[in-house]
């Protein structure tokens, strides 16, 4: 008991798909799975750093039809409430599955992408939009992309509080850009003069961004997770920096074992200059050591600093 209580994350999460695939899993290994070992294992959290208060205001049938088919899904309509006065709420209709369908897999093979935009609104994205709200004022008449936005919290704060210019949220999955599509259209009235689109952009894909627009700040959070994307992410970084021409990406990404690290060797190769932060945020940071601690591990049981801890990466040319 004592060996299996000690197993890591990853053996766990190896043995539940084992179990999935399987035609006649027996109940009671799977029962001990699922009681033992979920919550350790699970990177996804409802709460995260909790620096955007939100609540789900209601539950929805809906149909994702973007790649042409009609797939029925859970979707919540979620409100989050900007912790500044005066400042708009945000509704944004995101999946609430547990689970992903055969399509979505479908899809991420046709465009060769994956499917984490749209299991939820992932810690480092609630921090990049926290961060973004607190330096509003760099946003101040600039325009803006997020690149890989998933349900894009951080692109919605910037144009609900900033007076940028114009706000563009992009990502490789079709699925997600028409939930972005969706939720600019039902928050119109929070943006102000701000101009928001939402837009196809495959990082590995170069016709897909020769004819990108010109934007003064990138944005984008946990991006670099994904190894094979590192170039395309790279190469894309420094094609907007390059058309801007006096311009910064902000990523907010974890660690993630060695993959951050993979990733600014490629920024490096692809002559980008970048500097990381670890304490950038006495809020960010708070919040970080109390799960260290153990102060607030209900929210976060599987909390480790490496996997979960966003540091401030700043890339310019």
């Amino acid at each position: 008991m004592e060996n299996r209580t000690n197993e890591k994350a990853s053996s766990l999460r190896w043995k539940i798909l084992r179990q999935a695939l399987l035609s006649h899993p027996s109940p009671s290994s799977q029962d001990e799975l699922s009681q033992r070992g979920i919550k350790r294992i699970s990177r996804r959290t409802s709460h995260g750093f909790n620096l955007i208060p939100s609540h789900v205001i209601e539950d929805e049938r809906g149909s994702n039809k973007c790649d042409g088919s009609s797939t029925s899904t859970r979707d919540a309509r979620v409100c989050y409430t900007l912790p500044i006065p005066g400042a708009p709420q945000l509704f944004l209709t995101q999946r609430v599955d547990n689970r992903a369908d055969l399509s979505d897999f479908e899809i991420c093979d046709r465009y060769n992408i994956d499917n984490t935009g749209l299991v939820c609104n992932w810690p480092s994205e609630d921090v990049l939009a926290h961060y973004c709200l607190s330096h509003a004022d760099i946003f101040r008449s600039k325009k803006v992309i997020e690149l890989g936005s998933g349900y894009g919290l951080a692109g919605f704060v910037i144009a609900a509080v900033t007076e940028a210019s114009e706000v563009v949220m992009s990502d490789g999955n079709p699925q997600v850009v028409d939930y972005t599509q969706r939720n600019i259209e039902a928050n119109s009235g929070a943006f102000g003069d701000t101009i928001v689109k939402s837009m196809m952009l495959h990082w590995n894909q170069e016709d897909t961004f020769k004819d990108a627009d010109t934007f003064d700040i990138i944005v984008a959070s946990d991006c670099t997770f994904f190894k094979d994307f590192h170039r395309g992410l790279a190469r894309i970084v420094k094609h907007l920096l390059s058309k801007a021409g006096s311009s910064e990406a902000i990523f907010l990404c974890p660690k993630r074992g060695n993959s951050l690290d993979l990733f600014l060797e490629v920024a490096e190769e692809n002559s980008l200059h970048f500097s990381v932060t670890e304490n950038y945020d006495k809020d960010v940071w708070k919040r970080h050591e109390g799960f260290l601690n153990g102060e607030d591990r209900d929210c976060w049981p599987s909390y480790e600093k490496g996997h979960c801890y966003p540091l401030l990466i700043r890339i310019t040319l």
